[in-house]
């Protein structure tokens, strides 16, 4: 993520704060510019921003009225909730304090995957937006043991059980699923990964390149996570990023996009706090950080020059704190050609050099039905 500041008085600001306690400026996300905005908050409740624009923004209902979100929404949007708060669609039950908190967390994390997808300008619209192709989420609650919360994908619908919210369950399940990492982030980053097996690979002229890298999907999926859970495979480390990517090549397509994410965040941070390790190979040059670069990009360069040692001096960091390594994974040299191939994907997507599948914009649908040549659509 870059660097935020108070356009106020220029103080450094986080993406979740919500006041400048250097000068008091109400602070909101504008999704819009990726952008952290002041504002001063008017006596009537106008939100009027300290620069640019005074009255284009209105904070996220959700900000309002339930403390569960910074970002704005633009003034002449006739949604009440920014752009991440709307594909919420199923909540749990919030007379339970533990719920409101655990919706908070989960919303946080949701808004920084909307954050990546916004930065690397992958469509990302709601149901409302796009009833066929859009993407919605569903926070459950689980009641009784045997009905069993899954958090998963199916068809634009990413459901998350809430007891991932909670750090002492997510950890007890990290451990009892032998798993190095568990985080809400890394589960929205999966999630979305499916989603965008849908939106980028299915129908396309991808298809087949991807079944030459990660397998044929056609496979029964049941089938595969029942014998993946039975007996993994002992020399998944050869091939994947993860044990649970050997499962599926579904499952190998989501567990790259998440790393990919991984990546693209990681280094974009690293770059915007201007990172540069001199000592990144004892008695070599120093490495200065730099974001993922856009287009035509040589992936194995890019991890091996800069992920490498950013992500080991993360874990460094960390062990000194006495944490747990912030990025617990090696990368053999077949997933580095299947981030290769992810990243060519994204790309093709957000320049619209291979038709993605959504619904055109709405101008563009309506020229399409005047000429009686509406595209088709696709959806797996």
């Amino acid at each position: 993520m870059k660097n935020l500041c108070c356009e106020q008085c220029g103080v450094r600001v986080f993406f979740e704060n919500v006041l400048c306690e250097a000068c008091g400026a109400a602070l909101g996300f504008e999704p819009g510019e990726l952008h952290m905005a002041a504002f001063n908050v008017q006596p009537d409740g106008a939100w009027l921003r300290v620069h640019g624009d005074a009255a284009g923004w209105r904070p996220c209902a959700n900000y309002v009225t339930a403390g569960v979100c910074n970002w704005m929404v633009a003034a002449h949007d006739p949604n009440p909730l920014c752009v991440s708060c709307r594909t919420t669609q199923v909540l749990p039950g919030l007379g339970k304090p533990e719920n409101l908190a655990y919706w908070t967390r989960i919303e946080q994390a949701k808004r920084r995957l909307f954050y990546n997808l916004l930065s690397l300008g992958l469509p990302v619209p709601s149901r409302a937006e796009d009833p066929e192709h859009g993407v919605s989420f569903q926070f459950l609650e689980q009641f009784e043991p045997a009905a069993w919360v899954m958090t998963g994908h199916d068809s634009g619908v990413i459901t998350l059980n809430i007891a991932e919210a909670d750090d002492a369950h997510r950890e007890q399940t990290r451990t009892h699923l032998h798993e190095p990492y568990r985080t809400l982030l890394g589960h929205f980053r999966h999630e979305i990964g499916h989603y965008y097996w849908d939106r980028l690979v299915a129908g396309t002229e991808w298809l087949e390149p991807f079944r030459e890298l990660f397998g044929d999907e056609r496979q029964d999926y049941a089938g595969a996570l029942a014998s993946h859970y039975a007996a993994p495979r002992p020399d998944w480390q050869q091939q994947f990023v993860s044990a649970y990517a050997s499962s599926h090549p579904w499952e190998d397509w989501a567990e790259c996009w998440a790393h990919y994410m991984h990546i693209q965040a990681g280094l974009e941070t690293a770059s915007a706090w201007g990172l540069r390790l001199d000592q990144a190979v004892p008695g070599g040059p120093s490495v200065q950080a730099h974001p993922v670069p856009r287009g035509e990009v040589d992936m194995a360069h890019v991890l091996i020059e800069q992920w490498l040692p950013v992500s080991q001096f993360a874990n460094a960091m960390a062990r000194s704190l006495g944490n747990q390594d912030n990025y617990p994974f090696v990368m053999p040299e077949p997933v580095v050609r299947k981030l290769d191939f992810l990243h060519r994907v994204v790309m093709a997507g957000v320049s619209g050099t291979v038709p993605a599948n959504f619904l055109p914009p709405p101008q563009e649908a309506a020229e399409a039905e005047c000429l009686h040549d509406a595209p088709s659509l696709h959806d797996a």
